[in-house]
């Protein structure tokens, strides 16, 4: 008994003494891992301050991680700084602030074609593409970091106030527009029907900067109107590639084939463009098997988005009009035209809006924009990077918009009758649209 006694004795001593050394073991062991967080601590400091990377940033990274060493506790704790300390707290708006925090987010990669749209905008954005909504009537973009008014449309309000593609708006309703996103500024301009804008618009060869007050209007919008002219040429003027575009056209295709005109005037004059889709099911009426447009990945993967072998429009004399207010897929269906030699283009070189965007919709109602990929005529040129130049450049004026003439009309059916166009052609351009209708 005794013996057992001691034995017990001397077991405990032994455990106590194990577990003395463990606890040291383990508090140094976390002095020493707390010294070298501090360590990684203070040398992540210095390489973001210093050297403006992350650590981690080279390490491998696995499919769904981040490739960077990002704290996202920090955003909360902006979040609730923002909350405990804002002057007007009583102000905030928690649905706000997170729809600005993705707004943001989106913005930081710097292409203004790629935005989230909170649920306001997604549901205005998809009334454009149907063609109905409140608001002055023209398209807006950013051209060199600048809110640029792509297209006023026809007999629609901004038009109307005297807007033209091309003006630069620096303020609306005196509210700065340096650093504006194009979905801001749509927001600001647009307004129930009846009420006021005001935009301060800097103009092309003009030192002054003028204020234009718009009074708002319901927009609807007919993407196609038709003319067949006394002189036997067929006019087809697209203000956008919209839901309603591929149904007028194809009612204007029909049209067409039964008067059998002298030749086809294309007006893609200040279209800002729409959907991809109607813009290769138009240039079909013209390329019968072709590749009308190449989508060109980051990757330097090339999708090619073929001609659906339609065709009927290929024997009439074409010319499609441009100017800097055609953009996106105007640029897709005259870039292509062009290439193929099935029009002759006149006007001015366009707006050079080459990228495409998947649109991917959001439970709550909103969505983002994201750019993919970058647009290619058939012959290979960059739409982002250039634009559609012109086979005959010719300029419609402020003082030929004033008195109504229209110099580019004028010179695209002087060229289908063959006559002599007064026009600074360049020299590259060497076109023959003169073909027999005929054969038709």
């Amino acid at each position: 008994m005794v013996e057992n006694t001691k034995s017990k004795k001397i077991k405990r001593i032994i455990w106590i003494i194990l577990v003395i050394i463990l606890l040291w073991i383990s508090f140094g062991a976390g002095v020493y891992l707390t010294g070298k967080n501090e360590i990684l601590k203070d040398l992540a400091a210095k390489e973001v301050v210093y050297v403006g990377k992350l650590l981690g940033k080279y390490q491998e990274v696995k499919p769904g991680t981040i490739s960077q060493d990002i704290d996202f506790d920090l955003f909360w704790e902006v979040w609730d700084a923002i909350e405990e300390t804002y002057v007007d707290k009583e102000d905030l708006n928690e649905k706000v602030l997170f729809y600005g925090a993705l707004k943001g987010l989106v913005s930081s990669i710097g292409d203004p074609y790629t935005v989230f749209m909170d649920p306001k905008i997604a549901r205005e954005f998809q009334d454009d593409l149907k063609g109905t909504f409140e608001g002055i009537g023209a398209e807006i973009g950013i051209k060199n970091d600048i809110l640029t008014i792509i297209a006023p449309l026809p007999d629609m309000p901004a038009e109307k106030a005297g807007l033209r593609a091309g003006d630069l708006v620096l303020a609306i309703n005196e509210e700065s527009t340096l650093g504006i996103s194009i979905d801001e500024a749509v927001s600001k301009i647009r307004g129930p029907k009846g009420t006021n804008v005001v935009l301060a618009i800097k103009r092309e060869n003009e030192d002054q900067v003028r204020e234009i007050t718009i009074t708002r209007g319901k927009i609807v919008v007919s993407s196609v109107r038709t003319n067949l002219r006394d002189d036997g040429i067929y006019s087809i003027k697209i203000t956008n590639f919209n839901d309603d575009t591929q149904k007028l056209f194809n009612q204007a295709v029909r049209d067409i084939i039964n008067n059998n005109p002298e030749g086809i005037i294309l007006d893609l004059r200040n279209n800002p463009g729409g959907y991809l889709d109607t813009a290769i099911e138009i240039s079909s009426e013209w390329i019968e098997d072709n590749v009308v447009v190449t989508e060109k990945y980051s990757d330097e993967r090339m999708i090619e988005h073929l001609a659906r072998g339609r065709a009927r429009l290929k024997d009439f004399p074409t010319v499609v009009l441009v100017n800097q207010g055609s953009a996106s897929a105007s640029e897709i269906v005259s870039g292509a035209l062009q290439d193929y030699g099935k029009a002759a283009v006149i006007g001015k070189q366009t707006f050079g809006k080459g990228s495409v965007q998947t649109l991917n919709k959001f439970d709550d109602g909103s969505s983002v924009k994201i750019t993919v990929a970058k647009w290619l005529t058939p012959n290979k040129r960059s739409i982002n990077d250039e634009g559609i130049m012109p086979d005959y450049e010719i300029d419609l004026t402020i003082e030929d918009y004033e008195t109504n003439n229209d110099p580019q009309l004028d010179a695209a059916v002087a060229l289908l009758k063959g006559e002599e166009i007064s026009t600074s052609t360049p020299e590259s351009a060497d076109l023959d649209i003169s073909t027999s209708t005929e054969d038709k």
